[in-house]
């Protein structure tokens, strides 16, 4: 009779035993499934709130002088509106000046960047103030205009080859006037602007084989009153073309071809109201123009993607470029 109620006392332990196994099911490391769903929760939690978490991007670019600057703008602030938690600024100095950019970098980093897009001013100014800005943190997508130092992407303009569309469009134009040589005058903006430099050189490689003779580029920094004095010149010294690489340096050669009698034929870079009343008026021949709307767009989005750690795709982007005429 004993050894039937140890036995009876002994099952019944073991089935109360496997009961509270029941309500603490644990797993190898000893957790709990309430634990688990604790655990589980915590996770999507956080990743909720780094998806949720406001990521900064500035645009920095020349300067804010140019139309062609205002339209990368009006591009970044169309993808902002699409994406969600980008807190956007755009930084420039008043004019194109490397200590002013270098300064605007520092400014964006100190302002906790985790992009900056920029349209460098040269490409070997910059380079130190980039570096410490990626030590920073900070991702590199160039518009308009690449620093020689790497980046996630560079969206621009094929300046080369837009410039040899330059020089081929004022060729045909000398021609029809009657002119098959005679001295062209080139406005730029500086020696050091890597898009200007590279639009200069395609423009020269459209002369090759003619009797043309281009002169000696002077500067005029992108700034309309200066570039139109050399324009001035140019045309007094007897030149039958002219061409200016960037948008102050067309409304310069164009107005001096106005002030002059529309004698000469000018060709320019870039679209604004300006560029296209000279054009309209007669006073220019055509731009080239940019497209830099699609430049401010893209880049902010390549920005979404870098900061979600997503591929940003190929590392250079042809974003276009139009001959404009009148209409």
């Amino acid at each position: 009779m004993k050894r039937k109620v140890l036995s009876i006392v002994i099952c019944l332990c073991m089935v109360f035993a496997v009961a509270c196994s029941k309500d603490k099911t644990t797993s190898g490391s000893g957790t709990t499934n309430k634990e688990k769903k604790s655990e589980t929760e915590t996770s999507t939690n956080t990743k909720n709130q780094a998806k949720s978490k406001t990521s900064k991007v500035y645009l920095i670019t020349m300067d804010q002088m140019d139309q062609h600057w205002v339209n990368v703008d009006a591009g970044c602030r169309k993808a902002v509106g699409e994406l969600s938690n980008i807190d956007y600024e755009w930084l420039a100095p008043d004019v194109k000046d490397d200590a002013k950019q270098i300064e605007c970098i520092n400014n964006a980093v100190a302002g906790g960047a985790n992009v900056i897009l920029l349209a460098a001013n040269g490409p070997d100014a910059v380079t130190s103030a980039l570096k410490e800005a990626e030590a920073a943190g900070v991702k590199i997508i160039y518009v308009d205009s690449a620093a020689a130092y790497p980046a996630i992407q560079t969206l621009a303009t094929d300046n080369e080859a837009a410039g040899k569309t330059a020089g081929e469009e004022m060729v045909k134009g000398l021609k029809a006037a009657g002119k098959t040589e005679g001295k062209i005058g080139i406005v730029n903006v500086n020696s050091a602007t890597a898009s200007c430099v590279a639009r200069e050189k395609g423009f020269r490689s459209a002369f090759e084989g003619t009797s043309f003779e281009l002169l000696e580029t002077q500067y005029g920094e992108g700034d309309a009153a200066k570039s139109k004095d050399i324009a001035a010149n140019y045309i007094t010294s007897g030149c039958v073309g002219l061409f200016g690489a960037n948008e102050g340096s067309t409304v310069g050669i164009g107005i001096a071809i106005q002030e002059a009698g529309d004698t000469v034929i000018g060709v320019g870079f870039d679209k604004s109201d300006t560029i296209l009343e000279l054009i309209n008026g007669g006073h220019l021949l055509c731009t080239m123009a940019q497209n830099p709307d699609v430049m401010g767009y893209e880049g902010m989005k390549t920005a979404a993607k870098a900061i979600a750690g997503e591929d940003t795709g190929e590392a250079n982007i042809d974003t276009g470029v139009t001959a404009l005429t009148k209409n």
